[in-house]
C-alpha cells in the first residue's frame, strides 16, 4: 500500500462528511483496562488526542459509554487547547444506555447526548451513532418516543449532523439499517482477516448509500500482537480454531517480513466498500506507528496466502 490512501479523505456515504480511510477510536483514550489489559493516564490520553490533531488523520470516533466518559473527557481537554474542533475534522460519539439501570429510551438518548456535549465542551458534533442497540429488543428500540426516534429528532434540531448505528450483531444492523433511515454504519469485529461475518451487512449498507466505518481490525489484540501475546478474540478467550488460524497467519506473515498487524490493518483498508477503519490508539506515538501499518508494503502473494486461513463460519461471531 503506498502512502496516498492512508491520508486522501473520502466520502462518508451520502453524509457530506468526508473523512480518511484511518479513524482513530477513543475507547483506550479513558482507560478501559477490563478491554484491553492497562490503564491510560489522563494526560497521555489528552497528549495522545493533540497528537491525532497534529496529525494527517482527520477521524476519531468515541463513545458516551467509554470509560464513564472519561474519552469524551480528555477529547474535551485537547478541543480546549483548540478552541473547538480543527477545521475539516470529524468527530463521532455515540449515545448509550444507562449502564448502571439499563434505560435506554428515548430520554435516555437526549440524557447521554447532552453529557456528552458537556464532556466535549461542544454545541454540536458531525456524527451521533445509536451505540450498541443490542442490549434492548429491536421492537423497542423503534417504538415510537424509542431511542431511534430520539436520535433522528436530535438531528432533526442540529445536535448531529449525521446519525449512525453501531454495533454487534450482523442481522440486527441490517435490520436497523432497512427500517430507519441510518446514514453511517458501525460494525465492529466481524470484518477482519480471520471473522468475515459482515461481508453481507457491509454489501447491503453500500447498496443503500451508508457510509461503512470498520472498528476492530485486530480483533481486541490478537492480530495485532501475535498469538503467544493475545489469547482473545473481541475482548472474550478466543476458540482454539480461531488461535490455530491467526498462528499461521503470523507465519505466513513471517516468511514475507510483512507484521501482522500491518495486515491485519490493510485487509480492512483494502476493502473498497469501507470508507474508514477505526483503530484504538492510547499513546502519542502509536498515531505515526499506525499510518506505518498502513502503508507497509504487501506482496499479491501473502494476500493469496491469508484469504484461506480465514476461520470457518461456525467460529465466527456473527
Amino acid at each position: 500500500m503506498s502512502p496516498e490512501p492512508a491520508l486522501l479523505r473520502r466520502p462518508l456515504g451520502k453524509t457530506g462528511l468526508a473523512v480518511t480511510p484511518l479513524c482513530v477510536g477513543g475507547g483506550p483514550l479513558g482507560s478501559m483496562p477490563q478491554n484491553f489489559g492497562y490503564e491510560v493516564p489522563a494526560e497521555r490520553g489528552v497528549d495522545t488526542v493533540r497528537q491525532v490533531f497534529a496529525s494527517p488523520i482527520n477521524f476519531l470516533d468515541t463513545s458516551a459509554s467509554y470509560s464513564n466518559g472519561d474519552s469524551e473527557r480528555r477529547i474535551g481537554a485537547a478541543l480546549a487547547e483548540t478552541g473547538g474542533v480543527p477545521a475539516g475534522f470529524v468527530l463521532a460519539t455515540k449515545v448509550d444506555r444507562d449502564t448502571t439501570s439499563g434505560d435506554f429510551s428515548g430520554d435516555q438518548v437526549r440524557r447521554s447526548a447532552e453529557d456528552s456535549l458537556r464532556r466535549l465542551g461542544l454545541d454540536q458534533v458531525p456524527l451521533l451513532y445509536l451505540h450498541d442497540p443490542e442490549h434492548i429488543s429491536f421492537e423497542a428500540a423503534m417504538a415510537p418516543a424509542g431511542p431511534v426516534e430520539a436520535l433522528f429528532r436530535l438531528r432533526d434540531e442540529g445536535i448531529a449532523q449525521h446519525v449512525g448505528v453501531a454495533g454487534g450483531p450482523v442481522g440486527l444492523l441490517a435490520r436497523f439499517l432497512r427500517e430507519a433511515p441510518f446514514e453511517a454504519l458501525i460494525t465492529h469485529n466481524r470484518w477482519t482477516l480471520v471473522d468475515r461475518s459482515a461481508d453481507d451487512l457491509i454489501d447491503e449498507a453500500v447498496e443503500q448509500g451508508v457510509g461503512v466505518v470498520n472498528g476492530a481490525p485486530f480483533g481486541g489484540g490478537i492480530l495485532a500482537k501475535g498469538t503467544k501475546s493475545v489469547a482473545s478474540y473481541a475482548y472474550r478467550a478466543a476458540d482454539a480454531e480461531i488461535v490455530s488460524r491467526v498462528r499461521e497467519m503470523e507465519h505466513a506473515c513471517q516468511r514475507y517480513s510483512v507484521p501482522l498487524a500491518a495486515a491485519a490493518l490493510q485487509f480492512s483498508l483494502r476493502d473498497p466498500r469501507i470508507t474508514s477503519t477505526i483503530v484504538g490508539i492510547s499513546r502519542p506515538e502509536r498515531v505515526a506507528e499506525t499510518l506505518r501499518l498502513a502503508r507497509h508494503p504487501i506482496p499479491e502473494q501473502l494476500w493469496a496466502e491469508l484469504g484461506p486461513l480465514a476461520a470457518p463460519p461456525k467460529y465466527w461471531q456473527w
